[in-house]
């Protein structure tokens, strides 16, 4: 499975097409938009230099990397030939399925069709496709170039030669890949967002302020990032959205999104893609200043 396709440039899809491209696999790079492209491309390369800083590679890996990347306004040219195609599109339900109803009707037959959705059940983007066998989910971890998680979630119809060449091909890549099965949150998230949101949950309840949680977090139970600092760096209405997607699977209250959260997503304050959540970035895009709101 040396030709790959990544659907979407934003921050999963370039550094999944960056992994993929160091790797020595060749990766069209498809998004509607020439700017995103080109953006996802800038990412990569500044990415690649700052391993090259580091001495992790040379600058001629990072040559070859960009040389094993080519990109695609067009979704139809930029599939043809493809061994796997790996969508990393906006975390909407209505975005996946349409993208993989096209990806069902204009990849060959033995295309694998995975999705990076963090949430999002894989059985329900199969149904819309006539190869549910071979569709799976490839939930990658930000950023994709350092964190070595890929969890690999089988929906209910797909193959075991399906998850065994996924999961092949995942360690090919360096990383390691952890099967799960298709439940609402998958593992990850079913364990982080309720955390998040009992943190916002806290804060809301004015038992600590937003340092003073995070603080204790780090200290007393060895995360190194704490759950708000988190939350910002995920994007607040991604968070919102995966509660929102187990709240309705499980329907189960525990899963209930905070008010605090609900309001700053609607207010757009959704962390560091907005320069404000928890913490304030118009200064620097690390969590060192509170938002004035939170003071």
């Amino acid at each position: 499975m040396s030709k790959i396709a990544v659907i979407g440039s934003g921050t999963m899809g370039n550094g999944i097409a960056h992994v993929f491209a160091q790797n020595g696999s060749k990766v069209n790079l498809v998004d509607i938009s020439s700017d995103a492209l080109k953006k996802g491309l800038a990412t990569i390369s500044k990415n690649l230099d700052r391993m090259v800083a580091k001495e992790k590679i040379d600058a001629e890996t990072k040559r070859a990397t960009l040389d094993n990347i080519s990109t695609h306004t067009s979704l139809t040219d930029g599939i043809q030939g493809i061994d796997v195609v790996i969508e990393a599109a906006t975390e909407n339900l209505e975005v996946k399925l349409d993208i993989f109803r096209n990806l069902d009707e204009n990849c060959g037959p033995n295309t694998i069709l995975a999705t990076n959705t963090s949430s999002i059940s894989i059985t329900q983007i199969a149904a819309v496709t006539s190869r549910p066998d071979k569709v799976i989910g490839m939930h990658f971890m930000n950023p994709v170039p350092i964190m070595p998680l890929i969890e690999i979630i089988r929906g209910y119809s797909t193959s075991d030669a399906t998850t065994d060449s996924i999961m092949e091909l995942s360690e090919k890549l360096g990383k390691t890949p952890v099967e799960v099965n298709d439940y609402p949150g998958f593992v990850a998230n079913r364990i982080l967002m309720p955390m998040i949101n009992e943190a916002i949950e806290t804060l809301f309840n004015g038992v600590a302020g937003v340092r003073e949680i995070d603080t204790v977090m780090k200290l007393g139970m060895a995360h190194p990032m704490g759950p708000l600092e988190l939350a910002d760096f995920i994007g607040l209405d991604v968070c919102l959205s995966i509660l929102n997607v187990m709240y309705d699977g499980f329907k189960n209250p525990k899963y209930a999104p905070s008010p605090l959260l609900i309001n700053m997503v609607t207010a757009g304050k959704l962390g560091v893609k907005s320069g404000e959540g928890f913490y304030s970035y118009s200064e620097s895009r690390k969590a060192e200043k509170v938002s004035s709101q939170f003071k």
